[in-house]
């Protein structure tokens, strides 16, 4: 399998530097002044399960055009429409897409973009960052692709994927409820964010006190509520991981999002925290700590 990945920062550069590893043809999408690093310094990992550094392929703007069997997206969500523009001027044939953004819109963009059979749905589990000297970092150990076929018709597709993944030093898991697997991601991800960005502060710090914590199971609260109203409701076994997280002890953990605020970097909080507000305007379910959240941000942003 041919797998093109848009992207080298903490998801696309730290899996696809681990597919690398094992041998998989792997072509990074990058802009041309990453390009050139790459091709100098190769893609770095600093990582809890082993550092390495490997050297990788790269396509830009201006290349010549190639096929992929596989296309994997791993550019923030506000960047997809403009990612994908310059991604099709340097691609031919109907590669299959395989998107590892956060939130879940981006699924019926690119069904409507690319067509219903070229769509799998995917989720990445990681917290990494790039830094200023291009090494990508992970920030703690997890490191978990899960993947799956939005309808019957990519069902193969997905299996080989995880096949090929099985060897590489991360976990791969596939499962048959790939959209169910988004939801349980989002309403975390939401909570994760939606508090970290609201009291600029890490999970341990805002539940280290009884109030914190109440008001960050409310978030959480809200967020399973969209989800349920939704007909996607996030079973118990998923609760209890994402609260482990939510509310550990002491806990450092903090979002990408806060990171980004912190940084005057633009955050994705349209997709995170908006889209999950907008759908429980709509139906009609009160949802006070998220809508403070994304209020927040939003405000914070423009400032």
């Amino acid at each position: 399998m041919k797998i093109l990945i848009l992207g080298s920062g903490g998801v696309g550069g730290y899996f696809g530097a681990r597919l690398i590893e094992i041998g998989v043809d792997i072509t990074f999408f990058v802009k041309k002044e990453r390009a050139t690093l790459i091709k100098k310094h190769g893609v770095n990992i600093d990582s809890p399960h082993g550092n390495l550094h490997v050297m990788a392929k790269t396509l830009s703007v201006g290349d010549s055009k190639q096929e992929f069997d596989l296309v994997i997206l791993t550019c923030k969500a506000y960047d997809l429409k403009s990612s994908l523009d310059d991604l099709t001027t340097v691609i031919f044939g109907a590669p299959v897409y395989l998107p590892l953004l956060n939130g879940i819109s981006h699924i019926e963009y690119l069904k409507n973009r690319f067509g219903n059979t070229k769509v799998l749905g995917g989720a990445a589990h990681i917290a990494s960052i790039l830094t200023s000297d291009n090494i990508v970092k992970q920030l703690n150990p997890i490191q978990i692709l899960t993947v799956g076929s939005i309808g019957s018709d990519l069902q193969n597709t997905a299996l080989e994927f995880k096949k090929i993944c099985e060897e590489a030093n991360f976990k791969i898991i596939h499962t048959n409820e790939i959209l169910q697997a988004l939801w349980d991601k989002w309403t975390f991800l939401a909570t994760l964010a939606g508090s970290t960005t609201l009291f600029n502060a890490c999970v341990g710090e805002i539940t280290s006190t009884t109030i914190g914590a109440n008001l960050m199971r409310m978030m959480y609260k809200e967020a399973l509520s969209v989800a349920e109203v939704e007909n996607h409701k996030v079973d118990l076994k998923a609760q209890k991981k994402a609260l482990d997280i939510l509310m550990k002890p002491s806990s450092d953990f903090t979002s990408s999002m806060l990171r980004d605020l912190q940084a005057n970097k633009r955050t994705e909080h349209e997709h995170i925290l908006g889209d999950l507000v907008r759908i429980g305007m709509q139906k009609k379910l009160e949802l006070p700590m998220l809508s403070s959240a994304y209020v927040n941000i939003s405000i914070t942003v423009q400032s």
